[in-house]
């Protein structure tokens, strides 16, 4: 039994339902009187320009239902980080909530929280990175909060630190009024990071448009006992386009075909996977299996044609902004040898042969360095940016207008957390583009097709997924009717 249930923290739930919803019976956020007139600094306050939508005041509504425990299942780009906020700001009017603990899977998105938290007149200590820069602090602020002497704190934290002595020595002097909320909350569901949240934290809100972990049932299960259910409303990216929260998209697949020595390598890693699969075919417990996915995975990540695919698209595209382009982690063997990571490769492609202003955009960037380039990328000095798996969560760059993506892996967390990050509103824009390679299956014997048939229908997924709700959906889809036809799916 979660220790959450043993804590009693004595709040009228229904009265703070009643009252929330009477504060937005006009779909207007007002103005409340000030509790604490010494301490305004760094006291929650609700923008005087905010506006939710329906949806958010729902989610905020369902989670005071759940008596403060749930998880929002809600689309990338959607307004997860507002709705928190706002959760966080409606508690310590009615309850005199005391410590807003946000912790967060990287170390750029506990400076994008800062930047949100500001909004709502929040003052955060930002608790990562060297003990020595924050732990004091952290100290002190809690016993301030703790014997009344300030009202409340913020902290964000990220999940390394989260699981380091420096912080789990902390926590027991965390109040019972306390929210804990998990941004990206998927990543908590590992063993580890799950034996490290908080038990004393009896308030919890987890948020992430993916919150099933991909093939671990064990730790979603997990993840979904500390912070709880998914509570309604579980909010698409459909229903985000159709409210105008995201814009919509057009959808074009690209089609590669592998080379012949890359057909060998593939048909070869097939074939051991049709073995891998006969003996368990339980990924989580099949580390083989899983390496020769893997393994796969990146060859078909790196196929040497894409390049040439990358080439005739971008011809057409030069005068275009504003543009992402995804790579593969792996290697390609036919590139100069200071070009043979696939991102190294499109950079020179991009940059040197077509002119394309662009720069990489990598964990290998410090922070400082990857906020230059997002102003660069921004004020159009830089007409696109190169990544590998850096802008795939959290990332808020809204001016963002077409993707073009050389590499998936087939979680599709990754694919739906892409997708977001292209649709986000700005100013005049009125619709994003996806340009997605897709490649296609060598021909195979028969005894490894049928491996083959099985894999596939699980890529078609992904690509369906992609179309179906796209403004050019009946042409997006019609290309894989025929990919179906071909391989009999």
């Amino acid at each position: 039994m979660d220790k959450y249930n043993q804590i009693n923290l004595s709040i009228d739930w229904d009265k703070l339902i009643r009252d929330y919803q009477h504060k937005f019976s006009n779909y207007r956020v007002k103005e409340k009187q000030k509790k604490y007139q010494l301490f305004t600094q760094g006291n929650p306050e609700t923008p005087k320009s905010l506006k939710l939508r329906d949806y958010q005041q729902e989610a905020v509504i369902n989670w005071f239902k759940n008596k403060g425990r749930g998880t929002l299942k809600m689309a990338t780009g959607s307004g997860k980080t507002i709705t928190a906020l706002a959760i966080a700001t409606e508690l310590y009017e009615k309850i005199k909530l005391q410590v807003l603990l946000i912790v967060c899977p990287y170390r750029h998105l506990v400076v994008q929280w800062e930047r949100e938290c500001k909004k709502f007149n929040l003052n955060p200590i930002l608790a990562f990175e060297s003990v020595y820069n924050w732990q004091s602090k952290l100290s002190t602020e809690l016993y301030n909060v703790q014997s009344y002497q300030k009202p409340f704190l913020t902290i964000i934290t990220t999940n390394s630190t989260l699981i380091k002595q420096g912080f789990q020595s902390q926590i027991k002097f965390f109040p019972e009024k306390t929210l804990i909320v998990g941004d990206e909350a998927h990543h908590l569901g590992s063993p580890r990071l799950e034996s490290s949240l908080p038990r004393n934290i009896g308030l919890r809100l987890a948020l992430s448009a993916t919150p099933e972990r991909y093939f671990d049932e064990e730790g979603t299960d997990a993840l979904l006992n500390y912070f709880g259910e998914v509570i309604k409303p579980e909010f698409t990216l459909a229903d985000a386009i159709k409210k105008q929260a995201l814009v919509p998209y057009l959808y074009y697949p690209i089609f590669v075909n592998l080379t012949e020595s890359e057909a060998f390598t593939y048909a070869k890693l097939t074939q051991r996977i049709g073995w891998a699969l006969g003996e368990n075919d339980n990924l989580k417990n099949n580390d083989n299996l899983t390496s020769l996915l893997i393994q796969r995975s990146r060859l078909i990540g790196v196929a040497e044609n894409k390049l040439t695919a990358l080439r005739e698209l971008m011809k057409n595209l030069l005068e275009t902004n504003y543009t992402l382009f995804y790579c593969g982690d792996g290697y390609l063997e036919n590139e100069p040898k200071n070009h043979q990571k696939q991102i190294a490769a499109v950079t020179r492609i991009l940059g040197r042969e077509l002119g394309y202003r662009v720069n990489t955009y990598t964990a290998e960037n410090t922070s400082e360095e990857r906020e230059k380039i997002r102003q660069q990328f921004k004020k159009g000095d830089l007409q696109g940016l190169v990544s590998i798996r850096c802008l795939d969560e959290g990332i808020d760059i809204p001016e963002i207008e077409q993707a073009v993506i050389l590499a998936s892996s087939g979680n599709p967390h990754q694919f739906i957390q892409r997708r977001g990050r292209v649709l986000r509103p700005y100013r005049q824009k009125k619709q994003a583009i996806i340009y997605d390679m897709v490649v296609l299956p060598p021909d195979l014997d028969r005894a490894t097709w049928e491996v083959e048939r099985n894999l596939l229908r699980k890529e078609l997924k992904r690509f369906v997924e992609f179309a179906k709700i796209a403004k050019n959906a009946e042409e997006a889809s019609h290309k894989f009717l025929a990919i179906q036809e071909q391989y009999s799916l």
